[in-house]
């Protein structure tokens, strides 16, 4: 009997996990997902600067998450399911936050560049000019 167990659990298992790599209907294809997900880290990151007291991150975050949704037209419930899938698929989640990561990082880069002076750029020994 503990053998006819043990056989259907892993037959169950196999089945499962053999379930195609075909997406669901109405999942975000990759690259609005990157897009978005860029858009959605942005906008957490923002958020920490908002006065932290009782439901300000509701009162505050919810009108930018709805705004990014709508930019992307989208909504939360099919970023969740697309989320959802693409927890299930770890490479293309890899990939996907990789391109994240470059594009939160090539934001970053271009702030600290129009944040520092000219000229500490060009010669950081040399003397201002005067």
């Amino acid at each position: 009997m503990h053998k006819y167990i043990v056989l259907f659990f892993s037959v169950l298992v196999f089945l499962t996990a053999c379930g195609g790599d075909n997406a669901p209907e109405g999942i975000i294809e990759q690259p609005q997902m990157v897009g978005l997900l860029t858009e959605i880290h942005l906008t957490d990151g923002g958020l920490y600067n908002v006065p932290q007291v009782p439901d300000s991150l509701y009162k505050y975050g919810s009108a930018r998450y709805v705004a990014v949704f709508k930019r992307y037209h989208t909504t939360d419930k099919q970023f969740a399911t697309s989320l959802k899938y693409y927890t299930t698929q770890p490479l293309k989640l890899t990939e996907i936050y990789e391109k994240v990561s470059q594009n939160i990082k090539g934001k970053t880069d271009s702030l600290v560049k129009k944040s520092t002076p000219k000229s500490t750029l060009k010669n950081k020994d040399a003397l201002p000019a005067q």
